[in-house]
């Protein structure tokens, strides 16, 4: 099965959302190429919110290009194989977290499609959700300025509405 298979079939398996659950699929069906980067009218992306091993804490990295507190997430590559996969390869990445990441059980959490500069429109993110290792130690990419955990409770402070959305739907699952 190929990336673009798997994304077709979890976004028909995904029961939330079901507009733009829908739209992601219009996209696909309309752009074989909307996967990746290089499809100007948009692209899938696929990310995970990393809560700590004792389910208190976030790990949020501040975002180099936007200057926002964000998720770990970013674009599918030749290389993934499932969303799955292109999820936990940013969260590495991204985190520093090598080994030990696991997905929360499910499928994705959530979907955010957010507009970003040209020369692409959108990105139409896929959200899950990874569980830390007891013995993580997060560093910081090249990608971030900072890498910190935060409280529940704090990322409202500092995020936009759409972690705090994924945020909210991560704890329903925990």
């Amino acid at each position: 099965m190929s990336l673009f298979d798997d994304a077709v079939h979890v976004l028909k398996t995904y029961e939330g959302q079901s507009d733009l659950r829908d739209l992601y699929l219009e996209h696909l069906a309309e752009h074989p190429d909307g996967m990746y980067k290089p499809c100007s009218a948009g692209h899938l992306t696929s990310s995970a919110l990393v809560i700590d091993p004792v389910r208190e804490r976030v790990l949020l990295t501040l975002h180099k290009k936007l200057g926002m507190w964000l998720q770990m997430g970013g674009h599918c590559e030749e290389g993934d194989p499932t969303l799955e996969a292109a999820a936990l390869r940013e969260a590495r990445e991204e985190s520093g977290i090598a080994h030990g990441l696991s997905l929360l059980p499910g499928g994705p959490v959530r979907l955010d499609r957010h507009p970003i500069p040209a020369p692409c429109h959108w990105h139409l993110d896929v959200q899950y959700a990874a569980l830390a290792p007891a013995e993580a130690v997060a560093e910081i990419s090249d990608e971030s300025l900072d890498l910190r955990w935060f409280p529940y409770a704090e990322v409202p402070t500092v995020a936009d509405a759409s972690v705090v959305q994924l945020l909210e739907g991560t704890l329903a699952r925990l």
